[in-house]
């Protein structure tokens, strides 16, 4: 599988910024001490963590394709003390578990990365107890908005929709989960959605910051270059206009999440 955005230090910067509460808020109604939850492309486990804090004494699994975030995530689940909590490396179309394992699945902006969300959903109602729940959510990209407006940021836009596609994946797959989750043969599927904003000198800063540096230094830059869909110059030019964004008192960046809450 070919991870459009890599692990450099930027993208880790966003994912451990990630809560139960700002990134989950939807599953949280459904947990209750004891289940035992696994929670899909985990990445550093800052989510992970709260969902164990969560479900405790239930065993949670946290599980990811890259053996090095793994071992991130597993480091933080130390720091905590959290003997319900453990982290592997995991194939989600292949996983290790019996059929029936979980009384909550959890994977959140996971499907917009694999090239074939129903048979991931597939596999990962096969380990979901029959009174169980599927919980996932993703954004959609093209529904991405921006104040004030700069050529550059359409270009960043277009660059990424050019990515994902080489790769395989669709960046606007949020609106689409519902969908799958009918086609994968969940029966009762509730849908809902939430956005990030950044909005304030704090958050316009560090998410003018990150997606510079992203442009500059991450996966997705080094496969638009490699892709020949851009050069050195032109991610250059990206990166300048997320700072100058950044910079700007009027500037917001709204980004909506389609999330659903999937059963047997």
């Amino acid at each position: 599988m070919t991870y459009t955005h890599g692990h450099h230090e930027s993208v880790l910067r966003s994912h451990t910024w990630r809560t139960a509460q700002n990134s989950s808020a939807y599953l949280l109604p459904e947990l209750r001490p004891g289940q035992s939850l696994l929670d899909v492309g985990c990445g550093p486990g800052t989510i992970t963590a709260d969902l164990a804090l969560l479900v405790a004494p239930g065993d949670v699994v946290g599980i990811d394709a890259a053996p090095d975030v793994v071992a991130q995530a597993s480091g933080h689940g130390r720091e905590l003390g959290l003997a319900n909590l453990r982290f592997e490396v995991g194939d989600l179309f292949a996983l290790g578990y019996p059929d029936a394992s979980f009384d909550v699945v959890h994977l959140h902006q996971v499907l917009q990365h694999v090239a074939d969300p129903v048979a991931a959903l597939v596999e990962l109602r096969r380990v979901l107890r029959p009174d169980g729940v599927l919980a996932a959510r993703d954004s959609d990209y093209g529904a991405f908005t921006w104040a004030p407006a700069d050529p550059m940021l359409d270009r960043w836009l277009e660059l990424y929709f050019a990515v994902t596609s080489r790769n395989g994946h669709d960046a606007r797959i949020g609106p689409r989960l519902l969908g799958l989750a009918h086609e994968a043969g969940f029966a009762e599927v509730t849908a809902s959605s939430s956005t990030w904003t950044y909005a304030d000198p704090e958050t316009r800063a560090w998410w003018g910051a990150l997606w510079a540096d992203r442009v500059r230094y991450s996966r997705f830059a080094a496969q638009a270059l490699e892709y020949s869909l851009s050069d050195a110059d032109e991610l250059e030019a990206v990166a300048a206009a997320f700072t100058r964004w950044a910079g700007s008192d009027d500037a917001i960046f709204v980004i909506p999440h389609v999330e659903i809450l999937a059963r047997q």
